[in-house]
Formats: C-alpha cells, structure tokens, sequence
C-alpha cells in the first residue's frame, strides 16, 4: 500500500507551531500534548514528528531511532501522568473502518477513571 501523507492536517500544523498545543512531553522524535475534547480526565495525543499516516505505516517505515524513542514516549506520558498503578488504555484508530480523523499516527492515551470495556461482542 501506498500511503499518501497530508502536510495540511491539523498535526502536521501543530509540528509546524502554526496552531498552539497543551504540550505534555516533547523529544526528538515525539510530541505529546492534552487532548481539546478530552474524553477521560487523562486524555494525551502522542504523535511522532515524522509524516506517518498509521500505526502500519510507521512500524514499517519509521527508523528505528524514532520507533524506540516514540515508544519510550508513550511510556513516559504514562509514568508523568500517573497512571500506571490505576491502569490507563492506549488507541490508535486507522483508516476509515478505525474511524481515523486525522491522518498522522496519534496514539490516545486515557486514564484516570474506568473507561469501561472498549467494543462490545459482534452480533
């Protein structure tokens, strides 16, 4: 597959510094920062700074400098945000089936309260 990156979406701006942020944690290769319609009271986007459309596209593509140093970022957001002793639910939608909205990798990290289960059985 052919992935084919927007430099207009709204990520890709806010990397530019064009639209403001809530930043939470930021590294070489990674940008955490609140959520602006936050669905539980811990609610941060981790993206990497690379163009990367998915989760599929950036295990594939991404060097392995930026896929360690995302992955320890997300570890980090859970660790500053505490919620590693009450538990916490990391996402990442892709696609239209995902019901991505913006087409950057963005992974949802929620905590703070139960969320519930995630899916319920198919019918």
């Amino acid at each position: 597959m052919a992935y084919v990156y927007d430099h207009q979406n709204i990520f890709a701006k806010i990397l530019r510094g064009e639209i403001p942020n809530d930043t939470v944690l930021e590294t070489e290769h990674s940008l955490a920062f609140r959520d602006i319609q936050p669905q539980a009271p811990v609610h941060v986007l981790v993206i990497p700074k690379g163009p990367y459309v998915c989760y599929d596209h950036f295990a594939i593509e991404a060097s392995d400098a930026e896929i360690a140093d995302f992955t320890r970022a997300i570890g980090r957001v859970c660790k500053q945000e505490g919620l590693q002793e009450g538990g916490y639910r990391i996402i990442s939608n892709a696609g239209v089936a995902g019901v991505q909205e913006v087409p950057h990798l963005h992974i949802h990290v929620l905590g703070g309260r139960g969320l519930g289960r995630m899916l319920q059985p198919a019918r």
